[in-house]
């Protein structure tokens, strides 16, 4: 028979063996050649505060790839989201690689800016709008971009048609009008063809306010549900949108004439519209850039095309906890990825480290001015050298770094400056 103190012994020692097991591998050495020439590209061109780097070449790679799946099945526009890439310049670089002049906007402030800056721009708007921001962009526009031909103002509600029905009448003005959808997401907009026909018997009443010019059906949440819902949920979102278009057909013949624009889809859904689908307008922005949150197998082919670069300022042995010191040996011995810790210039962003690898937020110094990481002796990062992070997002994070810097063969080819967040 086994002894208790055998079996306690026993067990001891199992535990200790899990534990050791559990215990985090160190992570060494330095940047991958990929980082090692920006973080020397870099130094060389006396960069020394953070900045928002764009890969050119796997832009236009990723750029590439959109086109081909626009271009698969029936054609569709590709429609740049200008909120994932909010810089004016960038935008043109995307658009002349793409052929397209369609944009998505988000936010009025960047409606005005791209329309004096692009005045050769269609637009269309991505959420609906105060009529207070309808009243501003008039009030404020100047300049060859004709409004009356080249913006949709997105309506979601009878409420809000209303508004925008008696602003119109007031200032003279005929604003153009695309329909917002729910195809199954619950964000807003109508939730059926019936709902939208109401709007539009309002629409065909006011021609000279008033002019429908398609629907807008936003889908691209659909990938942040399991695997498996999404997959089947694709064929019902294209089944409630075919419906819309159906209604307008069959009911008002009078406003399905000349173009119209049935915009929908999204960076991870995209590609779901190249064949059974209404779309003849499809959104992309985030995808041409892919931080991480969109790591998905339907853009596995995408390539990460835009770091953050930081500058490291200090570099010293972890001294643990403060007021706490003691908790420095314990906690290395555990980890030795936590041996050092360094502070970059800045920080705080939606963003993770990317290069040295081994690299990790230290979180009891999360700042906005000097972040702290965690290192282990040997990744080998000094002060001045360049951490490189990943954001997850690109809308908002794009527009904190000044000018964008993008590079292409070792070579920095041109900084340009973003979208004004307030005019």
């Amino acid at each position: 028979m086994v002894s208790r103190r055998t079996l306690l012994l026993g067990g001891t020692a199992a535990a200790a063996t899990a534990l050791a097991f559990s215990r985090p591998a160190e992570s060494s050495g330095g940047h991958s050649p990929y980082f090692a020439g920006l973080n020397t590209l870099l130094r060389k061109n006396g960069i020394d505060r953070p900045v928002l780097l764009i890969d050119l070449d796997r832009l236009d790679r990723n750029i590439d790839r959109v086109i081909k799946s626009a271009k698969t099945g029936t054609p569709r526009t590709f429609r740049i989201v200008a909120k994932s890439v909010p810089s004016p310049a960038l935008i043109d670089y995307i658009a002349k690689r793409a052929g397209t002049e369609s944009v998505m906007v988000f936010h009025r402030p960047f409606i005005q800016e791209l329309a004096q800056l692009r005045p050769q721009s269609d637009l269309l708007l991505g959420k609906p709008m105060p009529v207070a921001a309808v009243d501003t962009f008039y009030k404020q526009h100047k300049g060859p971009f004709d409004p009356s031909r080249q913006l949709q103002w997105l309506v979601d509600s009878d409420a809000r048609l209303a508004q925008y029905l008696q602003w119109a009448k007031g200032q003279g003005q005929r604003l153009r009008i695309n329909l917002e959808i729910d195809v199954g997401l619950h964000r807003g907009g109508f939730t059926g063809p019936a709902a939208a026909a109401q709007v539009l018997r309002v629409i065909a009443a006011n021609p000279e306010q008033l002019a429908f010019s398609g629907f807008m059906g936003y889908d691209a949440h659909i990938m942040g549900l399991p695997g498996m819902l999404a997959q089947r949920e694709v064929p019902k979102v294209k089944a409630r949108y075919a419906a819309f278009v159906d209604m307008l057909a069959r009911e008002f013949p009078q406003l399905h004439q000349g173009p119209l624009t049935f915009n929908g889809a999204g960076s991870p859904t995209f590609r779901h519209h190249e064949t059974g689908s209404h779309l003849n307008d499809i959104s992309v922005g985030t995808a041409l850039l892919k931080p991480s949150h969109y790591d998905l197998p339907v853009l596995a082919d995408f390539e990460p095309a835009a770091f953050i670069a930081t500058p490291v300022l200090k570099r010293h042995a972890n001294t643990g906890v403060p007021t706490m010191e003691w908790l420095s040996g314990p906690m290395v011995a555990w980890n030795s990825n936590s041996a050092d810790i360094l502070f970059a210039y800045g920080g705080n962003w939606l963003a993770d480290p990317e290069s040295p690898a081994g690299v990790s937020k230290a979180g009891l110094y999360t700042s906005s001015n000097q972040e702290g990481y965690l290192a282990a002796k040997g990744v080998t990062l000094a002060p001045d050298d360049f951490l490189f992070l990943r954001p997850t997002q690109s809308e908002a994070v794009l527009l904190q770094f000044g000018d964008l810097v993008g590079i292409r063969g070792g070579k920095v080819e041109c900084r340009w400056p973003v979208l004004e967040s307030h005019i």
